[in-house]
């Protein structure tokens, strides 16, 4: 049984938000290319791509903390030194992304999506400048309608803003919603929103498994949420799904995010 026939018995969800890196591209051969540019810069020893697989997921500003700091532990960084150390690491990152590849299965899927008519999003805790030139590189941008970067919203995963904001804009509720992702943040905003997660286990998410978090799904390839997709040998980990908050939660948080995110609007990005 595919996960979408597990997760959403005789029918599809009507919306599926993704998260990127991690979930549908490895760009930590970049990203760490980047960092290690930022540190030599500044007169210190490169980090590795090991170091900074373990260190991405929660945005540009705490990844450049965290090389500073040499660990997840980043509280006894200089914030005037990491802000000069992210200006660099932006301008880096920004110079090239040819080492970031597309996972197996990513294309096939969110074509598949489309035909079948389902609705999809991207909400990302990555800069939103870098997001959408990057998904047009991998070529699977017309896909989504909607782009959320980390710095679209004044909130970030996990923080469900994002999740709610979608929503709203498509006029889906949770019940009929799902989010894919591969990180603690992934599943936090999704249960927070009273959406559905689905996580992939090759994804990022600090050196832990994810299945730790109990998403109500994990995966290890995109495929396997596809009817008649899906191999009957391959693992497939099912946990306790997230109880989903009532009818009324997406009006409430909505509204109060709603001025907050009508000045995000002006660097919103459409997709047709």
């Amino acid at each position: 049984m595919s996960g979408f026939e597990q997760l959403f018995p005789g029918q599809l969800p009507r919306l599926v938000m993704f998260d990127l890196d991690g979930t549908l591209i490895d760009s930590v051969p970049d990203l760490a290319a980047a960092v290690d540019t930022m540190l030599l810069s500044l007169g210190r020893k490169p980090a590795g791509i090991e170091s900074v697989r373990e260190w991405v997921g929660n945005g540009a500003p705490v990844l450049v903390r965290r090389a500073l700091a040499g660990g997840i532990d980043h509280s006894m960084v200089d914030d005037a030194e990491a802000e000069h150390a992210l200006e660099i690491f932006m301008q880096a990152y920004g110079a090239s992304h040819e080492l970031t590849v597309v996972y197996p299965g990513v294309r096939d899927t969110l074509k598949w999506l489309h035909k079948q008519g389902v609705a999809m999003a991207l909400i990302t805790n990555k800069p939103e400048r870098f997001v959408a030139p990057l998904l047009d590189q991998m070529k699977i941008g017309r896909y989504f309608k909607w782009i959320i970067g980390g710095d679209t919203l004044p909130q970030k995963k996990p923080d469900p803003a994002a999740l709610f904001f979608v929503m709203k804009m498509s006029g889906i509720p949770a019940s009929q919603s799902l989010f894919v992702g591969d990180s603690r943040s992934d599943v936090l905003a999704a249960k927070a929103a009273g959406v559905k997660c689905v996580a992939l286990s090759y994804g990022y998410n600090h050196g832990r498994p994810i299945a730790e978090e109990s998403p109500a799904l994990v995966i290890d390839d995109l495929r396997k949420l596809i009817p008649g997709c899906l191999d009957p040998a391959a693992g497939i980990t099912l946990a306790d799904a997230a109880q989903s908050p009532s009818g009324n939660a997406i009006v409430v948080v909505t509204r109060k995010l709603w001025m907050k995110v009508i000045k995000a609007l002006a660097r919103w990005r459409w997709r047709a």
